[in-house]
């Protein structure tokens, strides 16, 4: 029987080392404003039997576009997001400006109204995109290179125990 710990522990870090560095990558990038995407970003456990390995890294669904990015009308990015005939709604850029504490003010020195600013936010948004930052993207492919390295040493290792204990049994005899 083919002990699956091994492969079992290159997975679970494998997803940990993504998971960390993945929220590394969102405070190095200062993406980090309610720490809701932050928060979000987890782990499921490995499930490991012998015919199949599964587990999952989720965050919230709008961290896909953080990382891959939003290709805008005028400004285009290598993502598969675009914005075609709507804008970002501007009800949800309302709380984002008042935690980064913009308040622009006016030629006049008046600040501007906030369904102003955050419709000025959102159109802004709809025409040059949301640039990726890759801060999940880029953690994921630097290990998953060394994942099948790993996962191939683990079962080789547990072959390796398997075929010494076979031998041990034989000599017994």
């Amino acid at each position: 029987m083919l002990d699956t710990d091994k492969v079992q522990k290159a997975l679970e870090e494998f997803r940990d080392r993504v998971v960390k560095e993945s929220k590394q990558g969102l405070r190095r990038r200062k993406k980090v404003v309610t720490g809701n995407l932050l928060n979000s970003i987890k782990g499921s456990p490995v499930k490991v039997t012998q015919k199949s390995l599964q587990f999952n890294i989720q965050m919230a669904d709008y961290g896909t576009f953080q990382d891959k990015g939003v290709s805008g009308t005028e400004k285009k990015y290598n993502t598969p997001y675009t914005y075609r005939d709507k804008m970002p709604p501007s009800r949800a850029l309302d709380g984002w400006t008042v935690r980064k504490g913009i308040a622009p003010r006016d030629e006049k020195g008046r600040f501007i109204n906030r369904k102003s600013l955050t419709f000025l936010i959102a159109r802004s948004i709809y025409k040059n995109g949301i640039k990726p930052s890759l801060f999940f993207t880029t953690p994921f492919k630097k290990y998953v290179k060394d994942l099948p390295n790993e996962i191939a040493e683990a079962f080789a290792l547990d072959v390796e125990e398997f075929i010494d204990f076979i031998n041990k049994q034989n000599f017994k005899e």
